[in-house]
């Protein structure tokens, strides 16, 4: 699982077994976990964040995107 980026007490980071999936990225603040599709950037699915919170991990990955979408291809390019 790596991390590939923070944002306050957000965790960024991709599992190494996804790379069969479309780009996405991973979100965790303590037991809590969301998804988002990097291309374009939506939603996919949550474990526990409140909605409000899921709007401002959202603006993260949206500002973050070409980043996000770089550090994917870079992990996944050698599988």
């Amino acid at each position: 699982m790596p991390t590939v980026m923070r944002e306050g007490s957000y965790r960024f980071f991709f599992y190494s077994n996804e790379g069969h999936e479309p780009p996405h990225v991973h979100v965790e603040e303590e037991n809590k976990e969301a998804k988002f599709w990097l291309e374009p950037v939506t939603f996919a699915r949550n474990s526990g964040f409140a909605a409000h919170r899921l709007t401002q991990i959202q603006s993260l990955v949206q500002q973050h995107q070409a980043e996000l979408l770089g550090r994917w291809h870079d992990h996944f390019s050698g599988r």
